[in-house]
């Protein structure tokens, strides 16, 4: 393994102290990205939410470092410090902007279909809103039951519209943050640009070409995003746009060769 560089050690410090120091320093609300339409919502998040990291699981952060660690240092020694920190940081704009186009269509669908509900509040269509909200069922599953066996009941009626009402405000007001979308662009580059190195995965025991297991990975996270199930919180857009934008990225370097190499 090749020995750290400049620019990777720079940002896993960064991502490091803004993770320990997001509760008083970097709160989420401020740092995060959020929808759009939430009160929330400031442009600079679009660039601040890639330093932050989940507080609930410390994988979130340690995954992406360690990816950062192992493929990064050779990028930057292909590049260079200026050109990785571009590229890292337009990898990681791509993610959030491909995320939020998805997440705001995600959005305007429930807000769409709580609007319908309240007019005409069906048991079926409550089950059915529930789900494209992305809301594991389980938790409600009792009160769904007793919902449908009585569809007519006032009081379940005026709870279902509650939870309805909700829906719409916990979608809005969800963040992203993680700086995935910038990794999985430089795992995007490091097939592109070293598509015969083998790697040895922890998960996959056996030797496989960078090209290989980078599309296999995408093609994992664009079936995810496709089917994602319910309580499935992890930004696969994000990760699938990070990876959109490394290659677009790479081809538009290719072109002016002379300028960046």
């Amino acid at each position: 393994m090749p020995p750290i560089t400049p620019m990777v050690r720079n940002l896993l410090i960064l991502n490091v102290l803004m993770y320990f120091l997001s509760d008083r320093l970097f709160p989420t609300d401020l740092f995060a990205l959020h929808d759009i339409r939430s009160d929330k919502f400031q442009p600079h998040q679009f660039v601040t939410h890639m330093f932050m990291h989940s507080k609930v699981n410390i994988m979130h952060l340690l995954g992406n470092m360690l990816s950062l660690f192992i493929f990064g240092p050779l990028l930057e020694r292909h590049w260079g410090e200026k050109r990785f920190l571009i590229f890292y940081l337009v990898t990681g704009l791509g993610a959030s902007l491909l995320y939020s186009l998805v997440r705001g269509y995600e959005v305007t669908v429930v807000m769409d279909g709580v609007t319908a509900f309240m007019q005409n509040p069906d048991p079926i269509d409550f089950r059915n809103l529930v789900q494209s909200a992305g809301v594991n069922v389980r938790g409600l599953q009792d009160f769904m039951i007793e919902f449908n066996r009585n569809p007519s009941d006032p009081q379940f009626i005026m709870q279902a519209k509650t939870i309805a009402a909700k829906l719409s405000e916990v979608m809005v007001n969800s963040p992203m943050l993680g700086a995935s979308g910038a990794v999985f662009g430089i795992l995007m580059a490091f097939g592109m640009l070293f598509p015969n190195t083998e790697l040895m995965l922890l998960f996959f025991p056996i030797p496989i070409k960078a090209k290989y297991f980078v599309l296999l990975y995408g093609a994992f996270e664009l079936y995810s995003g496709l089917n994602r199930t319910p309580g499935d919180n992890v930004a696969h857009y994000a990760h699938l746009g990070g990876m959109l934008f490394a290659y677009i990225l790479l081809k538009l370097w290719e072109r002016k060769r002379t300028n960046f190499y």
